[in-house]
């Protein structure tokens, strides 16, 4: 019984320990988000945008995309569940019939010299950033 009372205590304390199972490179990808968007001030979230709005569209590593519309306001979108295939080496291909880019769209990521399909991610909100 003393046993099992000392294993539950251990096992508690695991897990109420804080997890450094973060990927190596979580903290520089939010650093280079924090680094695009320095400046800028976010709006309200937005589901959908219009893709003849979108001037650029800029990846950040595994971290989210950046939509840069035609009124200089930048659409920030961080793929629901992360998404480790986005690479600013690597480009987007989107299919949607209404010419409308929404949250829980699937966008394919692919390299351009392939054209190799690196996987796919589904999108979140669109938080609009503003200088």
């Amino acid at each position: 019984m003393r046993a099992f009372a000392l294993f539950a205590t251990v096992m508690l304390g695991v897990a109420a320990a804080p997890s450094t199972a973060e990927p190596a490179d979580a903290a520089p990808m939010n650093l280079a988000l924090s680094k695009a968007l320095a400046g800028r001030t976010a709006g309200k979230p937005i589901s959908c945008v219009h893709l003849r709005e979108v001037r650029s569209t800029r990846i950040i590593d595994g971290t989210a995309i950046i939509y840069e519309l035609r009124s200089r306001r930048w659409l920030v979108n961080m793929p629901a569940g992360g998404c480790s295939s986005l690479r600013s080496d690597r480009v987007l291909v989107t299919r949607t019939p209404s010419g409308d880019l929404c949250r829980g769209d699937i966008v394919r990521v692919i390299d351009t010299p392939g054209p190799m399909e690196f996987g796919s991610c589904g999108l979140g909100d669109f938080v609009p950033y503003t200088r």
